[in-house]
């Protein structure tokens, strides 16, 4: 038998020191920023990294979770992804109609399908697994610079010129709640190996997809509680607001450090909190602490 989906409530608290986490395409590739001065951090920028390691098979990442979670080579055309540049439209709409969808991409278990096409609007449209909008604790400072390449020595200069094209938060703390809904597993065909590999990935997913313009960008806490139920035990809000950080001292002004915030306060809510989770939930669980 197959085990049972029960509802999970998580955060996942990110650090960024000099690094754009999120480029907003409206303005010029700007961290992202709301009207009070906190950062953003989409949903849909997360998860593609979680794609992304998903989708290179070759990487360490994927072989030693697979590995970990005993999923064979055989079985690796069951953990394939729907959203990928090379991805076969038709052959997706085929694969709808005949109802061999499901068991192929795991993507579309966990996330849901934006891939849907007229008569195929009953088919899965929300995922297992819901990420919301990450924003950071504090306002944060951008600091735009112009970056150069050597250029050939007959072309003008100004061509290796990229003016205020480096821009970054200088340190900024994220938090990112997400949820797993086991009443969508029932129709995405989700099961719980598939939530497995997503929780076993989280840790991964900045540290392994740094860049150039994100070098410096890591989760200090991925915090998941598991219900004791597949309808949930516990208000949501009230796990989320137990694990977010608190500032030291003003909260409205961009912090400079992770030394801003009250590790030793945090590890007092997470005791209180599961005080009030007992016979509710899991215990409080840290996956970055088992990487």
């Amino acid at each position: 038998m197959e085990s049972i989906i029960n509802r999970g409530t998580g955060l996942l608290v990110i650090e960024a020191v000099n690094s754009n986490v999120n480029g907003d395409p409206d303005r010029e590739s700007d961290p992202r920023q709301r009207h009070d001065g906190r950062g953003e951090i989409s949903p849909v920028s997360f998860k593609r990294k979680v794609r992304d390691l998903v989708l290179h098979k070759d990487g360490p990442v994927w072989k030693e979770i697979s590995k970990s979670l005993e999923i064979k080579e055989d079985d690796y055309l069951k953990y394939d992804l729907l959203e990928k540049r090379d991805i076969d439209r038709q052959k997706v709409i085929k694969e709808l109609k005949e109802n061999t969808f499901l068991e192929k991409y795991w993507d579309a278990r966990i996330f849901g399908n934006t891939f849907l096409e007229g008569d195929l609007s009953d088919k899965i449209q929300t995922g297992v697994a819901q990420f919301g909008l990450a924003v950071s604790i504090s306002p944060i400072k951008i600091e735009r610079m112009t970056t150069t390449k050597v250029a050939p020595v007959e072309d003008d200069k100004s061509r290796g010129m990229a003016p205020l094209a480096f821009r970054i938060v200088q340190h900024g703390v994220y938090c990112m709640p997400f949820f797993i809904n086991a009443t969508a597993a029932s129709k995405t065909n989700c099961k719980q190996k598939d939530i497995d590999l997503l929780l076993k990935l989280i840790p991964y997913a900045y540290t392994n997809t740094a860049s150039y313009i994100r070098p410096q960008v890591n989760i200090r806490y991925a915090f998941y509680v598991e219900h004791n139920s597949p309808l949930g035990k516990y208000n949501d809000f009230e796990i989320i607001d137990a694990l977010t950080p608190k500032r030291i001292g003003d909260a409205e002004k961009p912090s400079t450090s992770w030394k801003d915030y009250d590790s030793e306060g945090l590890k007092q809510q997470i005791k209180e909190l599961e005080e009030k989770l007992k016979n509710k939930t899991q215990k409080v669980r840290d996956l970055m602490g088992e990487m």
